[in-house]
């Protein structure tokens, strides 16, 4: 029996207006068979860190050929590129502003697009909502088993900045950054 796509959603939208719910119902008009999965919407505002290090923290977990979609956008409006990165198994569709930085680190296999695509584009495109109107439309067309290169050509320029590493003080101690500070401490 064929397993159902799955589109997990990372944004930092919360869970009071009706942005993730508009998003998912993009997705479904789209491709009523898949699952879509919230990892989570709390993301601190416009912390492209704290994403970063959220979605790396889940995606392994999830099926080969998941598809996740990552909108955490301080530049929304802006000229950024929205992009479809392919990892060793999975999918990740974001602005591209680092948000996949973490994730670029773990891939042997990796292939970035811009997605330029503008037919699989919810219309008409809002110049302040292209969680809805481009990430969701592209994550559920990708679901349906479209290829990466159906929606724009490869990069090499993409923005990724340098994974935070501890780094050893001396024979004991390790100097480092706390990244996120979870509800338990």
């Amino acid at each position: 029996m064929a397993r159902r796509p799955v589109i997990t959603l990372l944004t930092d939208f919360g869970t009071a207006d009706y942005y993730v719910g508009a998003m998912k119902g993009v997705i479904l008009k789209i491709n009523p068979e898949v699952e879509i999965v919230d990892i989570s919407h709390d993301v601190i505002p416009h912390d492209i860190l704290d994403a970063a290090f959220t979605l790396v923290q889940t995606y392994r977990y999830y099926p080969t050929r998941t598809v996740h979609l990552v909108v955490v956008d301080p530049g929304v409006g802006s000229q950024r590129r929205p992009i479809l990165a392919t990892g060793d198994n999975h999918y990740f569709i974001a602005p591209d502003n680092g948000v996949l930085s973490f994730v670029y680190a773990q891939q042997e296999n990796l292939s970035v697009r811009e997605i330029t695509a503008e037919h699989y584009f919810h219309t008409p495109v809002s110049h302040t909502f292209h969680a809805r109107d481009v990430f969701a439309p592209a994550a559920a067309h990708l679901s349906k088993g479209l290829e990466p290169y159906q929606f724009g050509e490869e990069i090499a320029d993409f923005i990724r900045f340098q994974v935070p590493k501890p780094k050893p003080v001396s024979e004991k101690a390790w100097k480092g950054m706390v990244l996120k500070v979870d509800h338990f401490g």
